[in-house]
């Protein structure tokens, strides 16, 4: 019953990653067009989320996770392509420790963050008291879980997995730290483990189908949450399965990212 779901959640998400990587890694001539093209989309998946929320049908739930996708693809566009991030663009001085690292690394992507942030918020109130969650649950994952892989980078893991950045946004990486380990790191993957058990159980219980597959998705979600920070300490680089999508090397600016 729920295998269906969670190859669904699959394909949505590597295809739309695949996406993302593809349209970041043309010229930068081809921005702009590109993330104007994927803001239509996401106004179109955000209307798609509307009309979908008063019907808990497995059609309508696969609509309304796919959209929530399609508009988290379009943030991470803005992101990467150097139109949403933070009021700093500058690289992290050497002497930076502690608290003022912390508001440093903070100003590069603070904006893009509070634009997440309020898609959540606009999500759930814009569904609030409908029977189908799939998209605000599903993105509100999402936001979490990302969240927990930039903190992660932040205080320090073992594989950086910084291929994927171009290098206008190469500054950020001087705030990676590459570590051992963090304290954070066993929190994140305990609570993402959690959270896909939480899903998983919700959908078994659930009776209505579309419900049951509602939370199938986000089960699957949240573990492709938990592999994503599987691969900040494995010695396995998680861009490699989107190196298919970069018609072009991205070159980018080789900035040390030691820190202590």
């Amino acid at each position: 019953m729920s295998f269906p779901p969670l190859l669904f959640a699959l394909m949505v998400w590597f295809f739309g990653t695949a996406a993302v990587v593809w349209l970041d890694s043309r010229p930068r001539s081809t921005f702009r067009r590109s993330f104007r093209g994927a803001g239509i989309v996401a106004l179109m998946a955000l209307a798609a989320i509307v009309l979908t929320a008063s019907d808990s049908s497995m059609t309508s739930v696969y609509i309304a996770f796919a959209a929530s996708v399609a508009i988290w693809g379009w943030h991470e566009m803005g992101f990467l392509m150097g139109f949403v991030s933070g009021p700093s663009h500058d690289p992290c001085p050497p002497e930076a420790r502690g608290w003022a690292r912390f508001k440093l690394a903070t100003a590069t992507v603070i904006h893009h963050e509070i634009a997440l942030a309020a898609t959540v918020l606009l999500l759930f109130a814009l569904t609030w008291g409908q029977p189908n969650q799939a998209a605000p649950l599903a993105f509100a994952l999402l936001f979490v879980m990302r969240l927990s892989a930039k903190l992660n980078l932040f205080f320090g893991v073992p594989s950086l997995s910084d291929e994927v950045f171009p290098a206008h946004l190469a500054y950020l990486k001087t705030y990676f730290r590459k570590a051992r380990c963090n304290w954070l790191f066993p929190v994140s993957v305990t609570l993402g483990s959690a959270a896909t058990w939480w899903a998983w159980t919700a959908a078994e219980a659930a009776r209505d189908p579309g419900v049951a597959a509602s939370y199938t998705l986000v089960a699957g979600l949240a573990f492709l949450g938990v592999v994503e920070h599987l691969f900040l300490v494995l010695p396995i680089r998680d861009a490699m399965m989107y190196r298919w999508a970069t018609p072009q090397p991205v070159k980018a600016k080789t900035i040390s990212t030691e820190r202590r």
